[in-house]
């Protein structure tokens, strides 16, 4: 799999209505739902299920489970090395734990789906640059 290859499916998402825990291209999905789509088109089965999660599952678990889970799944990165094709992990508040991803589509612009909006493509601004938490590769990737 090509970076150029995850960039384009991951705009194939573009204006998907937010959903929360939804992963269904052009119906509906929340960030995580955006990954797993590209995951599905490109990688095949999703590596483990999904659990069902609230919009606050982050501050009640209180444990970092979308960090340890990229872990488990994908390369890790100096975010700083982060590129086009790559994920990007975001914790929403000081010594919160990770609860938003996107994907890097290109010189600081990133893809997401976050509550209120649809899948949509945007600047990686200060606000963003300031919550990045971790960077990873998807496994197998050819530069």
């Amino acid at each position: 799999m090509k970076r150029a290859d995850i960039v384009t499916e991951a705009r194939s998402w573009l204006g998907t209505p937010y959903q929360h825990q939804a992963s269904r291209k052009g119906v509906g999905t929340d960030c995580l739902g955006l990954l797993r789509g590209v995951w599905r088109e490109l990688c095949g089965e999703e590596p483990e299920g999904m659990p069902p999660y609230t919009p606050d599952w982050a501050e009640l678990s209180g444990r970092d489970e979308l960090l340890e889970a990229a872990r488990r799944h994908l390369v890790e990165i100096a975010p700083g090395n982060a590129a086009a094709g790559d994920v990007m992990l975001f914790r929403m508040g000081l010594g919160c734990p990770a609860k938003h991803c996107a994907i890097v589509s290109g010189e600081a612009r990133i893809i997401h789906a976050y509550w209120g909006r649809s899948v949509c493509e945007t600047r990686l601004v200060p606000w963003w640059t300031r919550r990045v938490v971790a960077a990873f590769s998807f496994p197998g990737l050819e530069d």
